[in-house]
């Protein structure tokens, strides 16, 4: 995977081997100072590993990597896209912003974090991240103020699965380091992510199901005790839900509840 970077930076060997030595000291870990640099590796891996997997539910999963990246690099924001079709989603933020997590939409391509989810490459912005061509402002964001910019996306399985973006209010020039060390994050992550998206449609799957099947029921009631046809009970389900502002699964519980309190019919489990 290649690394768009805006300022040009040199490595030398030396440089290189300062860098990784460097790596133990960077990642939040209490750790030996006598273990190998192979050893920081293997806890910065477990500690990834460990974070993730006892996150519970997609938003905490995405709330865990917001931690973890912005406390491996130092950064002024962080923020999470989640692939959803063709559109990124802005599903997590360090700094809170209500009025436009889980709203902010932009199509893969749009801006840096667009370009950056279409070619699956980081990109890295020292200064000036809003003259980069690639750049695209939203007002609701102030973090589009900001000078620095490094986005990298979260994939799985050779699939972009979203895009994380981390950025300083000053000049910052993204080491190597760095972006490796949000890169690992990002292939970690998205498997992650993919995995808790797909738990949480499949609960969603379960509770449509469980909404279905007490709708029937209670569609059921009223065609035997009011004489009505399916689409006719069915429309005063519906007509009941908007006059009570209450969601349909809550009208045809109570209708299957009050036909059981009559003793009209058995209380079978929905599940």
């Amino acid at each position: 995977m290649g690394v768009t970077i805006t300022r040009e930076i040199l490595y030398g060997n030396h440089l290189n081997l300062e860098l990784d030595r460097g790596l133990a000291g960077t990642i939040l870990l209490t750790m030996d100072p006598l273990l190998s640099v192979e050893d920081s590796h293997v806890d910065l891996l477990h500690e990834i590993g460990v974070r993730l997997a006892t996150a519970d539910g997609f938003h905490e999963v995405l709330t865990r990597v917001v931690d973890f990246a912005s406390g491996l690099v130092k950064c002024d924001s962080c923020l999470i896209y989640v692939l959803e079709g063709d559109e990124l989603v802005l599903r997590a933020s360090k700094n809170p912003h209500p009025e436009v997590v889980d709203r902010l939409r932009l199509h893969v391509g749009q801006g840096i974090t667009g370009w950056v989810a279409e070619h699956q490459e980081p990109v890295a912005v020292a200064e000036k991240a809003t003259q980069d061509p690639r750049f695209q402002f939203f007002h609701e964001l102030p973090e589009d103020s900001y000078e620095a910019f490094l986005s990298v996306p979260l994939m799985c399985r050779g699939r972009v699965m979203g895009v994380i973006n981390l950025q300083h209010r000053q000049h910052h020039v993204y080491r190597r380091r760095e972006i490796r060390l949000i890169s690992t994050v990002g292939f970690l992550a998205g498997a992650e992510i993919e995995m808790a998206r797909l738990e949480d449609a499949n609960s969603n799957l379960s509770e449509q199901l469980q909404t279905r099947k007490v709708v029937e029921r209670a569609k059921g009631i009223l065609q035997r005790d009011l004489g009505l046809s399916e689409e006719q009970a069915y429309l005063t389900l519906q007509r009941q839900s908007r006059q009570k502002r209450k969601a349909m699964k809550e009208i045809a519980e109570a209708i299957v509840l009050s036909d059981e309190v009559r003793g009209n019919s058995p209380s079978p489990k929905l599940t």
